[in-house]
């Protein structure tokens, strides 16, 4: 499966679809997440950490747009919101991150698409209401592919998540 769409209703199921997604995990693992301001994001990261083991809280990196937890693997989670442009990105050893062996997650992962395409999975997320959230997946690669379509089996039957698997994106 190269597509899905996850419908979540409510902050705890886009946090329960992240704790679906880590176990599913693997070293080199990238996510680009994408979405207006508000759409849930950092839930899904918070999920995503949860479900890795990561007991520290975890909060948006926007200001430090690096954060590194520890858990059963590294989570990288970096926010390209406040980047200007592309060339700011080996400020950051954002490429080097890529290859440090954990899972980075990039909130804002549509910006600078010329140069961020090496995205395993692509997650868009889209504000349908003040409670529901259609997450768009697309896997990207072989890899993606794989990591979607396990994804989807660890969602069935989560309450409050409605699994799309029609590919009509």
């Amino acid at each position: 499966m190269d597509t899905m769409q996850l419908e979540a209703l409510g902050e705890t199921a886009t946090w329960s679809a992240g704790e679906a997604l880590a176990p599913l995990l693997r070293p080199g693992d990238v996510l680009l997440l994408s979405g207006d301001l508000g759409a849930g994001k950092t839930q899904l990261v918070k999920g995503i950490a949860s479900g890795l083991g990561i007991a520290e809280p975890v909060t948006s990196p926007t200001f430090n747009i690096l954060l590194v937890h520890h858990g059963r693997l590294p989570l990288y989670h970096v926010d390209l919101y406040r980047l200007d442009r592309a060339d700011q990105l080996e400020d950051i050893d954002f490429f080097g991150t890529l290859e440090a062996g954990g899972v980075t997650a990039v909130e804002w992962g549509d910006r600078f698409r010329e140069v961020v395409d090496a995205g395993t999975v692509r997650i868009t997320i889209h504000i349908e209401s003040d409670t529901k959230r259609l997450l768009e997946v697309v896997g990207s690669d072989r890899r993606g592919r794989e990591l979607v379509s396990d994804w989807s089996r660890a969602c069935d039957g989560i309450i409050d998540l409605v699994v799309r698997e029609d590919g009509s994106l």
